[in-house]
């Protein structure tokens, strides 16, 4: 199977980030989406007494992602942390998705993600007389992930 060559690719700057079904405002930047799995090295000898290395697939792994965004007076994100350090499992996981825009809006890809949680939350420098935004950047873990 050959794969499509479209005329035009994705733009970087098209994109939006939903957890739990909304979306969130703001964002900056969104990096780390990658799906994988664990690779299986297996080492053994042929009946002719040959030594024979093979990778074999292993099972999907978990993984994280980084999300910046402009700070607000919004609490969600660092709200979301103090449930995950209050030990409410439940509570804390959430579902999320990053949807990859073409020029028209419309969405080309889906990058879907189960059982989210947010492992930290991190402003940037701030400095006396800088003339840049604040932000907020946060790191969400998850446990499953898939492409759409």
């Amino acid at each position: 199977m050959g794969l499509a060559d479209p005329l035009d690719s994705s733009p970087a700057n098209g994109f939006k980030v939903v957890v739990d079904g909304i979306e969130i405002p703001k964002v900056i930047e969104v990096s780390g989406l990658k799906s994988e799995v664990d690779k299986i090295e297996l080492k053994q000898n042929t009946n002719d007494g040959k030594y024979v290395v093979r990778q074999l697939i292993g099972r999907p792994k978990a993984g994280e992602f980084t999300i910046t965004r402009g700070l607000t007076d919004s609490k969600t994100v660092t709200d979301w942390l103090k449930v995950v350090m209050d030990g409410d499992v439940a509570g804390a996981r959430k579902t999320a998705s990053v949807e990859l825009l073409d020029y028209k809006g419309e969405t080309i890809k889906t990058y879907s993600f189960n059982n989210c949680w947010v492992r930290s939350v991190e402003l940037n420098s701030l400095k006396a007389g800088a003339a840049e935004q604040a932000t907020e950047k946060f790191t969400v873990c998850y446990d499953e992930s898939s492409v759409s």
